[in-house]
């Protein structure tokens, strides 16, 4: 029986461990882990050593796991493993398990794990409810947040003054029945019945940031001139916010119209253009916020990547707010264009996916956590968030000298989303709201992630509303 060995702390769990450790498996037929004791640690751990080896134990991919205290070279002449498995980072470092697995002819196998995996699957769990709180009171104890904190939160964002500036999307939803198969072609044949509208990108954005509380929220946009911008303008006040767009006749309003049978979405269509707005324009916007500017107290970037944000436009804007102690904070979605997180400079947060991360990088190979910190090493973010889908996300704290840094996870508290889009939208709203109160980025993050909660549970991206994230936030807490 070929048993393969994985060593490290294992601090607090996160996808990128399951991943590796999944592939682990693979890779022999028994799986055996062991996990540092508190004294081998080099830092200390917000975690006790029974609970984090009481976690890698519930994987279903972990076939024994135990403490210990020993290095890696006294583990591998205990146990002869036929193989070692470290992660892809370590490969080009200094590995002292090599001298003793060529002893008797044992492997030293590096691999991270496919991140198009859905890690949460490998875990032993029962059935849980819609609303699972447990992993999320442990990440709440663990960095002291208390309902008085959330409380505090909550009436500091309702002083705040917010700009957000992006492309404003028309999301376009028509749900219908499926009736089969076409007998001409392998085709889908669905009969709508009804359609629903919503405004999305950098619209819904604000309007979770004022339905959220801000005591203000303007937002700068770009819309065509044509039939949907007019829907755009006639419909934006519904989320009371304080709106400035601007016409292009070269490029339409991005429309993105969601074909629908039952809960599953069949097909996306989207009509967008993608050239960068004209520089005249990019001024236009630019001479705008400069006249805002020292009323703010927050700019967010709502980037979908159609060309509302040119480099030029953005590096201009950051200044300003860098010169008026302004917090700022970027998204830059690519789940269907090409797009790169990390030319946001500066940014106090920024909340890719992994996908995102990993495009910006140019990297398919490194674990999560070396990931996110050459993602700070290039943008220079203070803060950094992964989102993970329904592996929730992923927190990277680094230090102001990029030497060290923590990182955490929350796991999805929605295990049955309803529908996913907004999800990244709403998290990023409450988020940075609580980051600009000077709340600590774990309680930020931790009402981002309650307010995905909520978000997910309805079909289609409106204004999550405040009194659902206290009532859900106060109930996790409880």
């Amino acid at each position: 029986m070929r048993t393969v060995l994985v060593q490290g702390n294992f601090d607090v769990l996160h996808p990128g461990h399951i991943r590796l450790l999944h592939f682990a498996r693979e890779c022999g037929h028994k799986l055996l882990v062991a996990v540092n004791s508190d004294s081998a640690m080099p830092f200390k751990s917000r975690v006790s050593e029974q609970h984090r080896l009481e976690v890698v134990q519930s994987l279903e991919c972990v076939d024994d796991a135990f403490l210990t205290n020993k290095s890696a070279t006294d583990i591998v002449h205990q146990y002869k493993p036929y193989a070692v498995v470290k992660g892809k980072e370590f490969e080009s470092r200094d590995n002292p398990e090599r001298k003793a697995l060529n002893i008797y002819g044992g492997k030293l196998i590096f691999g991270s794990g496919e991140f198009e995996s859905n890690a949460e699957q490998f875990i032993r769990k029962p059935n849980t409810l819609t609303f699972d709180y447990r992993e999320a009171r442990e990440y709440a104890k663990r960095h002291e947040i208390d309902i008085p904190k959330v409380h505090s939160t909550f009436a500091k964002i309702k002083t705040l003054n917010v700009l957000v500036i992006g492309e404003i999307i028309v999301d376009q939803y028509v749900q219908g029945t499926a009736i089969g198969l076409s007998q001409e072609d392998p085709t889908i044949v669905m009969t709508p019945n009804k359609t629903d509208i919503f405004l999305g990108g950098a619209a819904i954005t604000a309007g979770h940031i004022k339905s959220i509380g801000a005591k203000s929220v303007h937002l700068l946009s770009v819309v065509g001139e044509d039939k949907m911008g007019e829907y755009v303008k006639s419909n934006i006040h519904k989320y009371n916010v304080n709106s400035c767009l601007f016409d292009d006749n070269s490029r339409p309003t991005p429309l993105k119209i969601r074909y629908r049978a039952g809960n599953k979405t069949l097909l996306r269509v989207n009509q967008v253009r993608q050239h960068k707005v004209a520089k005249d324009l990019q001024n236009d916007i630019l001479n705008k916020v400069s006249n805002i500017i020292n009323d703010m107290d927050l700019v967010v970037f709502s980037d979908f990547n159609y060309g509302v944000l040119p480099q030029w436009l953005v590096d201009n804007i950051t200044n300003l707010c860098i010169k008026n102690n302004v917090k700022v904070v970027a998204d830059s979605q690519t789940s269907s264009q090409v797009g790169d997180i990390s030319r946001y400079k500066g940014m106090h947060l920024v909340t890719p996916t992994e996908r995102e991360v990993r495009v910006a990088l140019n990297n398919p190979d490194d674990g999560l956590v070396i990931l996110a910190q050459k993602l700070a090493t290039k943008s220079r973010a203070e803060s950094i968030v992964i989102t993970l889908s329904e592996q929730g996300i992923f927190i990277h704290q680094p230090t102001a000298d990029l030497t060290s840094w923590e990182s955490d996870r929350l796991p999805a508290i929605n295990k049955h989303a309803v529908d996913p889009a907004g999800a990244g939208d709403c998290f990023l709203a409450a988020s940075s709201l609580a980051l600009t109160t000077d709340a600590s980025p774990w309680l930020s993050y931790y009402l981002g992630s309650m307010a995905s909660a909520c978000q997910v549970n309805s079909l289609g991206n409106s204004p999550l509303e405040l009194t659902m994230l206290e009532q859900v936030t106060i109930e996790s807490l409880a």
